[in-house]
């Protein structure tokens, strides 16, 4: 696979196979991922790599966090509102989920069930856990963004699915608690990971992307 066709072809899994990927797999994704860019190569990012029991426990905490109505409070606080044109999109995408699956994406409900399945990050094998300093400022956070970006390629190029989770850092305090990880870092990303399920794969909605002179002004 070369990099356009993955860049490409790369998409959000939401269902994953539970045969877990070898170690030797996930360390060489993540040596791939430190090759990303960073403002003075200060690498601003740290790994957590979560699998078998300690996963399960995790998503057992969340779930029950969820279920007692808990006040997300991520270190990265959820955006409350969007520019029209932003928002547009958001909305295209709703629709075509809602049409796709019957399921009203608004609902409350539905929010509800999609971060307990987010919570249990959706059947996935491994969890991986991005965080860095908190004292880092926001071209840190630009930063871990590229290294995600180029962990999620590396591990598409693997033949492996990801998917991006902000939900996953909903109970950042807890989570940080429960996996050891000091309270001065940031919990910046979840990411699911594992072998996909190619029934799921074919099903799945592909979103679509603005086109290229919407985005685009030339000066000359």
């Amino acid at each position: 696979m070369d990099t356009i066709e993955g860049i490409k072809t790369r998409m959000s899994i939401r269902k994953f196979m539970p045969d877990a990927v070898p170690k030797e797999t996930l360390m060489d994704i993540i040596n791939t991922a430190g090759h990303s860019p960073s403002y003075k190569n200060t690498q601003p990012w740290e790994v957590l790599i979560l699998s078998g029991d300690r996963k399960l426990a995790l998503s057992k905490m969340l779930v029950e966090l969820l279920e007692k109505g808990t006040k997300p409070c991520p270190d990265i606080p959820e955006p409350q509102s969007w520019p029209e044109t932003e928002q547009a999109r958001i909305n295209d995408l709703m629709h075509k989920r809602a049409t796709a699956t019957g399921i009203d994406f608004n609902d409350p409900a539905v929010l509800k069930r999609s971060k307990e399945v987010n919570f249990k990050f959706y059947g996935a094998p491994h969890a991986i856990y991005l965080y860095q300093d908190k004292s880092l400022t926001p071209w840190s956070i630009f930063d871990i963004g590229l290294f995600a970006q180029t962990f999620m390629l590396a591990a598409h190029a693997s033949s492996l699915g990801t998917v991006p989770q902000a939900f996953a850092t909903d109970y950042a305090q807890d989570i940080k608690k429960f996996l050891d990880i000091p309270e001065t870092k940031r919990l910046v990303l979840g990411i699911s990971i594992g072998y996909p399920d190619k029934d799921a794969v074919e099903k799945a909605v592909r979103t679509g992307r603005d086109s290229t002179n919407n985005i685009v002004r030339w000066v000359e």
